[in-house]
């Protein structure tokens, strides 16, 4: 049908308005596109240009080296060696099992090792940019191998690394300790880890001042970039920030005096401290037997964990710090001055010693069946009358007793960067109510008089008690003298409570065990000039003397099984005209202090005095042939000098 020219002008007139709807819709949508264009181009360029950077760079953790731990003289005892080991970035391995069987193909990694490497891709899922280590202390040839290699195995990065050291191996081992890699555990009982302790095979300290010290000696990670192509392959490095190293640390300790010691307590289950008087400043603490700290570093294995564990000796076992011992005889002089200052008992009062003092009921027995006949606290000290003391701790009541013993650093927990460190027992009435729930009985205070009953301490709480008589003064131990070079300062120690003429009674009797006629130490005197040594022997049971051995006077102790056989103890300081060193030793199941614990006490000393190896005109005639034999048998590492400062690696 033919329209009318009006219907024609109508229809001409509606396109023309729907083309001009869509031209419209078509210029917004241009236009709209065109600013978000501009927007993303311009305004928005550099978001998306870090964004870019970001898939195509990876930012890496640098591990910082461990600082450097030195004795009092500059020689290293702690350092860091390279490293080489190989590590596989799950992130950036296109598959993980294919490129570990073509890295086994050039690098000799255990099944344990694979096995170990797996379990911690496993765990680190959702970190998959963790490197993780497939092999670690690889020769330089298996390193080159990787490194030619690295372009068909991506993800798998050569590097070199440090490792820590002991070049004094178990000189050292129960002060310094040693590192560890992070386990699981050391993640989960830290709260917020950092991210430098997922850095692979990173070591962080597992015992002794390593671990004490931790954060001092860890330092700061740094951080590198790098750029990766698709496939993963690191193509090369655009920078870095470098870490910040840890803290070097210097001890106290004496390098030279500390391998005597470990060398003269060498067949025993002992140890030694030895303080200097006037600094507080430990100079060697020695507990036999010793391990190998390196056996630790790269995890040791069950065969030579299982034979230091069941060693009856325990070598891991830090008889300085963590042996509690009884101090038997040693404790004597507590109890004397505790009665002097009460005012209970005189300097020149004598009590009779018949071989025993009857109390409760029972009898309680000196080590002399026959008895000491009249004692008074010089006599008493120079033979160790128990009896006299017995009497003295009785008059002067036991929490009277333990408020000195504090003050003279027993039964108190020293502060010391080292691990496993315990306070001990000082008893009292306060102490058995809270500790049992139970009273005091008063034949207790005649058992704790001589170092027995409940009493314990360690040899380092011995060596501060033995400094403290010395010197007067409340002399307080310390480890490290230096950190970074700077001297750690050393406090003035106050004046001890105790008048200073009681002191010198005690001191005089003392130098009487070693040097006078009748002394219980005199076989290890000291003979050399202006060296007099001034000690007091101890011997404490470790099982109980039944009536009828006592009878029959069945003391011997190497008749005995070695567990059951007394621990031999010897407190001593020199010179005693002007006091230098004290020394606190432990000979576990030893026997009598004066045999067991006195000898090796007095060489050792005699080392420290002398710096070196002690002549043999410092021994008395009749024992240099034997102390020449003893010598030249011992294993003795040559004395370095000092003040050389290891390289950073």
């Amino acid at each position: 049908m033919k329209r009318s020219p009006k219907e024609t002008e109508e229809g001409a007139g509606l396109v023309t308005r729907r083309g001009l709807v869509l031209t419209t819709l078509q210029l917004g949508f241009m236009g709209v596109l065109g600013l978000r264009m501009r927007q993303m181009q311009v305004e928005e360029a550099e978001d998306y240009r870090l964004l870019a950077e970001e898939n195509r760079i990876n930012v890496r953790l640098i591990p910082p080296s461990r600082g450097i731990i030195y004795d009092r003289h500059g020689v290293t005892i702690a350092e860091n060696a390279q490293n080489y080991r190989v590590v596989i970035v799950q992130e950036d391995a296109v598959d993980i099992d294919r490129t570990i069987r073509q890295v086994r193909q050039l690098v000799d990694i255990s099944d344990d090792d694979i096995a170990r490497a797996l379990r911690e891709i496993e765990r680190n899922k959702r970190s998959p940019f963790v490197p993780i280590t497939l092999a670690d202390q690889v020769s330089w040839e298996e390193l080159s191998k990787v490194a030619i290699n690295a372009p068909a195995l991506p993800g798998v990065t050569p590097e070199v690394g440090l490792s820590r050291e002991y070049p004094l191996a178990s000189d050292f081992a129960h002060i310094v300790g040693y590192v560890g890699t992070v386990s699981p555990y050391d993640l989960e009982r830290i709260e917020t880890p950092e991210p430098v302790l997922l850095i692979p095979n990173f070591e962080i300290g597992k015992f002794g001042v390593e671990t004490k010290l931790d954060l001092e000696l860890r330092g700061r990670a740094g951080t590198k970039r790098i750029e990766v192509n698709a496939a993963g392959r690191v193509m090369r490095e655009l920078g870095r920030d470098e870490y910040t190293p840890g803290h070097d640390l210097q001890l106290t300790i004496d390098h030279g005096l500390q391998n005597y010691a470990q060398a003269r307590l060498a067949g025993e289950s002992a140890g030694s401290v030895v303080i200097d008087i006037e600094t507080g400043d430990l100079l060697a603490m020695a507990s036999a037997p010793s391990f190998d700290p390196n056996l630790f570093v790269g995890g040791i294995s069950s065969k030579d964990y299982n034979a230091l564990r069941d060693n009856k000796y325990k070598p891991l076992f830090n008889k300085t710090v963590q042996g509690l011992y009884p101090p038997g005889s040693t404790f004597k002089m507590m109890t004397g001055l505790a009665a002097l200052r009460a005012g209970v008992m005189g300097p020149r009062e004598t009590v009779y010693c018949p071989g025993y003092m009857a109390f409760g009921g029972r009898r309680f027995h000196c080590w002399k069946r026959g008895g000491h006949g009249w004692m008074d606290l010089d006599s008493a000290i120079t033979q160790s009358c128990d009896v006299y003391f017995y009497e003295a701790a009785q008059r002067a009541g036991v929490d009277r007793l333990a408020d000195l013993c504090h003050e003279f650093g027993l039964g108190e927990r020293h502060d010391l960067p080292m691990s496993a460190i315990r306070e001990g027992i000082v008893p009292s009435t306060k102490w058995k109510a809270q500790a049992r729930g139970e009273r005091w009985n008063p034949g207790e205070t005649l058992n704790t008089a001589i170092g027995q009953g409940d009493v314990l301490a360690s040899p380092l709480q011995l060596a501060v008690m033995t400094a403290r008589i010395a010197s007067g003064k409340a002399v307080t131990p310390r480890l490290i003298k230096s950190i970074d070079g700077v001297d750690v300062p050393v406090e003035d120690a106050p004046e001890m409570n105790v008048p200073a003429n009681y002191m010198a009674l005690i001191r005089k009797a003392m130098h009487n065990v070693s040097n006078g006629t009748r002394g219980t130490a005199r076989r290890s005197r000291i003979v050399a000039d202006g060296m007099d040594m001034a000690g007091k022997t101890g011997t404490s049971q470790v099982r109980n003397i039944t009536a009828a051995e006592r009878a029959r006077g069945v003391f011997r102790n190497d008749q005995l099984p070695w567990e059951r056989r007394d621990h031999g103890l010897f407190v001593a300081f020199a010179p005693f005209d002007k006091p230098k060193y004290a020394i606190a030793t432990i000979v576990e199941h030893g026997g009598g202090g004066s045999s067991a614990a006195a000898p090796p006490s007095r060489d050792i000393l005699l080392y420290a005095l002398y710096g070196d190896v002690p002549p043999l005109e410092a021994y008395p005639k009749d024992q240099r042939e034997r102390i020449k034999t003893q010598h030249e048998e011992m294993v003795l590492r040559p004395r370095q000098s000092g003040g050389q400062k290891a390289s950073r690696v």
